[in-house]
């Protein structure tokens, strides 16, 4: 049984953060950064069933012809991915009465619907971008054993000489099935996820970088045809956690900055609303 200090509810049942119970989150769910974006996607629904917001965590579940999915926001950062995710899988694969794992486990589809900054010349501001892996700066999975294959590993390392890293970042893939569904008419890459949107991705306002020419190193960074296009700060939690916990994820960027040209969209809100009609339309 999962002690009530390890598991929180509230008193009607729903999980501590997310304050959602098990019947309003649906098979599919698509992932937002911003609250204010799940209504942007979900103003295209037929019908909503269930809003609910606790703090940066805002849910609508509802209706988009014959399916039914479910919009979450996470906020910032891997380490909100994480609550998010956990909370998420309890709420389908845990017996919230009995405090129980089920036997029997759901596999839910996780689509991230964001935002990034190219790292290379050919990635233009305004594309799409679906990312096939990710490369995870933050120290996340320092808590979790996540299983890497070799591939990874070695990627994982020569990232972390190249930049002169004292930990070693983690290396991992989406999920092909969703990459094939939503990915044939976006740019493909492989995203780095940063810590920080400042001097961890290579910005300086008053305080200068530990790493000089970060966006550069990064940009240069190659293992055989291996190159990083973009970067944000989620999708390696996604991809990592999704891995560990038997879901699936894929990350669909729109790319409103170009760090290396020093270039922003002169209209990033039309770059994301294109970017979820093209996922609603496949989802």
């Amino acid at each position: 049984m999962l002690p009530a200090s390890e598991l929180i509810l509230h008193p009607d049942g729903s999980v501590y953060h997310l304050g959602l119970r098990p019947e309003d989150v649906a098979d599919t769910v698509l992932v937002v950064g911003d609250p204010e974006r799940v209504v942007r996607i979900t103003r295209h629904f037929d019908r909503i069933e269930r809003r609910v917001q606790r703090r940066e965590f805002v849910t609508h579940t509802g209706q988009l012809g014959p399916k039914r999915l479910t919009v979450v926001s996470s906020g910032i950062g891997t380490d909100n991915v994480e609550i998010l995710l956990t909370e998420l899988d309890a709420l389908v694969n845990v017996d919230l009465a009995r405090r129980e794992i089920k036997a029997e486990k759901k596999r839910l589809r996780f689509i991230r619907i964001g935002t990034s900054g190219s790292l290379q010349p050919d990635v233009p501001v305004d594309s799409h971008l679906c990312a096939a892996s990710a490369i995870g700066l933050d120290t996340l999975m320092c808590f979790y054993p996540l299983p890497q294959i070799e591939p990874e590993l070695v990627l994982a390392r020569r990232l972390q000489q190249h930049l002169g890293l004292p930990f070693r970042p983690y290396c991992v893939s989406g999920s092909a099935a969703l990459r094939a569904q939503f990915g044939p008419e976006m740019m493909e890459g492989h995203t780095l996820t940063c810590p920080g949107f400042y001097a961890p991705q290579g910005r300086q306002i008053r305080l200068s970088p530990a790493i000089p020419a970060l966006v550069e190193a990064l940009s240069g960074f190659r293992q055989g045809e291996y190159r990083l296009t973009n970067f944000e700060m989620e999708t390696a939690g996604y991809y990592a956690l999704c891995r560990m916990l038997g879901h699936d994820a894929i990350s669909l960027n729109a790319i409103v900055a170009h760090r290396l040209t020093h270039e922003f969209s002169a209209n990033p809100e039309k770059v994301v609303d294109d970017l979820i009609r093209n996922v609603l339309e496949k989802v």
